[in-house]
């Protein structure tokens, strides 16, 4: 059995989009089952030169799949695409 992808949000106290990005993913969750990591970027002077003012940044088992605002179609796409290459 394959272990279930992980969704990693970056993301900072008090960041609505954050709220709403994290509250997608949890409602895609049991439809699409994967693992979600909250990262706080606060108090992190790396991430947050990484990452700024674009939180919330959403990753795919490390890789890259957007920022700001998530969209669940997209996200959808992009994760059946990504476990396509694993």
């Amino acid at each position: 059995m394959t272990m279930p992808n992980v969704v990693t949000v970056y993301t900072r106290t008090g960041c609505h989009l954050c709220e709403v990005a994290i509250a997608t993913l949890e409602s895609l969750q049991p439809e699409l089952h994967f693992d979600i990591e909250k990262r706080f970027i606060d108090g992190d002077p790396e991430l947050e030169a990484k990452y700024g003012e674009r939180i919330p940044v959403i990753q795919i088992d490390g890789q890259h799949h957007d920022f700001w605002r998530l969209d669940p179609d997209r996200f959808r796409s992009s994760l059946d695409r990504h476990r396509r290459h694993q």
